[in-house]
């Protein structure tokens, strides 16, 4: 059952390989590789891995491994990280990794970055080997870039020695950001921008809008846009609203920074909450697109509108990976219906 979704806008996957009370690590790994190929069979334009460390409830701290495994399982989609943390490596590092991965599967490779540490101050210290240095940011992705369209100026300490390896084709280079900073750094550095709407619901249209303006040609020729969205199908109304209710106890436990497995549906309804927590839970809500598949499009069309995104990267973390897979496969269809 392959169709193509590529009418209006392409649609793409964020998947943070969650870890649902119940399962193991196994079962995530599975899901994941399961979803990335329905994703491959229904049409999706790209499917990216996102990068957590010291979390119960996702499991992939290293995407660049896991963007190896997906694309060996697929066929056709596109495979990259959404992101790599960059302030944790080096840049040389992460080219080698990505310009590899790109000679093993040419034309299907993404390089998604990232400032946020994924984690929280002594799990990113651990990883780091000391304090990540997010100062450094722009410089790296800078360098970054350099090294991977092997422009890298004379004069950098770097120049002159030997990148392995070096493909025909380069990956597709991304800034992934849910503020103002990353806009202006992929403007500024000419590569393709996504907005984090899963994360900040507010003003990243002007985001979006900012770095269309203000966009030099670099690695890429022209401005990209895509908008990431958290998304949950259901195939009724009231499926979604127990799928929601899952997806509110998830919010708040991250609001209070609890570190846990992903929320299934029966313990969303066993829950009770405080006048202070059902606040809480109603602020969360604005970063949610949940409902049924007419419901859903039109939410995700009319913020594709306000983006003017050239893509919707759709991220869904459900209280079942079947209900993950399913939101999957109803969203490609309404998308190839709209």
């Amino acid at each position: 059952m392959t169709a193509s979704i590529l009418s209006r806008p392409r649609l793409s996957l964020l998947d943070q390989t969650p870890l649902i009370e119940g399962h193991s690590v196994a079962d995530a790994m599975a899901a994941t590789v399961e979803l990335a190929q329905a994703a491959d069979d229904l049409g999706y334009h790209r499917y990216w891995c996102a990068e957590h460390h010291g979390s119960k409830g996702l499991a992939n701290p290293a995407p660049e491994v896991m963007v190896a495994r997906l694309a060996a399982a697929t066929k056709r989609i596109r495979v990259g990280s959404g992101g790599v943390m960059l302030p944790y490596y080096s840049p040389w590092k992460v080219a080698e990794q990505f310009l590899l991965l790109e000679a093993l599967f040419p034309g299907r490779i993404d390089l998604g970055l990232g400032r946020a540490p994924g984690s929280d101050r002594l799990t990113a210290q651990a990883v780091a080997g000391g304090v990540p240095n997010s100062d450094l940011f722009p410089q790296q992705v800078q360098e970054l870039a350099w090294l991977l369209a092997d422009t890298l100026p004379e004069g950098h300490p770097h120049h002159g020695l030997i990148m392995q390896p070096r493909p025909e084709t380069r990956p597709e280079l991304w800034m992934l950001g849910s503020s103002d900073f990353g806009g202006r750094l992929a403007a500024h550095l000419g590569i393709n921008f996504c907005f984090a709407h899963f994360i900040n619901a507010d003003y990243g249209d002007q985001v979006a809008r900012f770095y269309r303006e203000q966009f030099r040609p670099g690695y890429e020729a022209k401005p990209y846009c895509a908008v990431a969205l958290f998304v949950v199908c259901a195939d009724t109304e009231r499926e979604a609203e127990d799928l929601a209710a899952a997806v509110d106890l998830r919010r708040l436990n991250q609001a209070y920074g609890l570190n846990v497995a992903i929320p299934t549906i029966a313990q969303a309804k066993a829950a009770r909450y405080s006048a202070q927590d059902l606040r809480v839970i109603e602020g969360e809500r604005a970063r949610n697109i949940i409902g049924t598949p007419d419901q859903v499009a039109a939410r995700m069309l009319a913020l594709q509108e306000q983006f003017i995104a050239d893509e919707i990267v759709v991220l869904t973390v459900a209280a079942s990976y079947q209900a993950r897979l399913r939101s999957t496969q109803l969203l490609a269809e309404a998308f190839r219906g709209a």
